[in-house]
């Protein structure tokens, strides 16, 4: 909900509160009629008061047909939630997080010092694309060298498969791994 909308939402309902709360304790007799009349006399007939409340009666009306004719609902394009909605001439594709993932994860398993990757992707506000990198390297893995080529790799295959450029691929390396010999008898 955008701001414009909850401070419409939260003035409506004081007023509705208020004028609720001033029929009750009028109806119960805990109010007299003639003090409510008076005031919206006192308001109505004053000039500066006549002035101050036309002003805020126009922003309630302008508050009213936005709040109800102009619903502001997100929009279907996703920022940051599912994913990246791409759009052309032919129609739209909805590229979610889980594909950036699985891409980034085929990437990473194509190198034999890289094990157990984990990727998590991040989108911001202006679909903006950050991918995070958790793995296991082998104790034999440049690890600099590695890291800079995944960087290299994950960012030019999301473009070439997603047309999509990748802000920053962060690499975390969790631990080293030990490779598994094959013991022959």
């Amino acid at each position: 909900m955008k701001v414009l909308d909850k401070i419409g939402l939260v003035l409506f309902s004081t007023i509705i509160l208020l004028v609720s709360l001033a029929l009750i304790l009028a109806i119960t007799g805990w109010l007299e009629l003639n003090l409510i009349i008076d005031a919206i006399e006192l308001i109505v007939t004053g000039e500066i008061a006549a002035k101050i409340t036309f002003v805020v009666s126009v922003i309630f009306v302008l508050l009213a047909v936005k709040c109800i004719f102009l619903n502001s609902n997100e929009k279907s394009t996703s920022s940051g939630k599912d994913g990246i909605l791409l759009e052309n001439e032919n129609g739209k594709l909805l590229v979610s997080k889980d594909t950036i993932e699985s891409l980034a994860n085929s990437v990473v398993k194509n190198y034999e010092t890289a094990q157990n990757v984990m990727t998590k992707v991040d989108l911001d506000n202006e679909n903006n694309v950050n991918i995070y990198i958790t793995l296991f390297v082998y104790s034999d893995a440049v690890i600099k060298d590695l890291t800079v080529s995944l960087q290299k790799d994950i960012k030019e295959t999301v473009k070439k498969s997603l047309d999509l450029d990748v802000k920053n691929v962060n690499v975390r390396v969790k631990n080293i791994a030990q490779k598994k010999e094959n013991k022959e008898n």
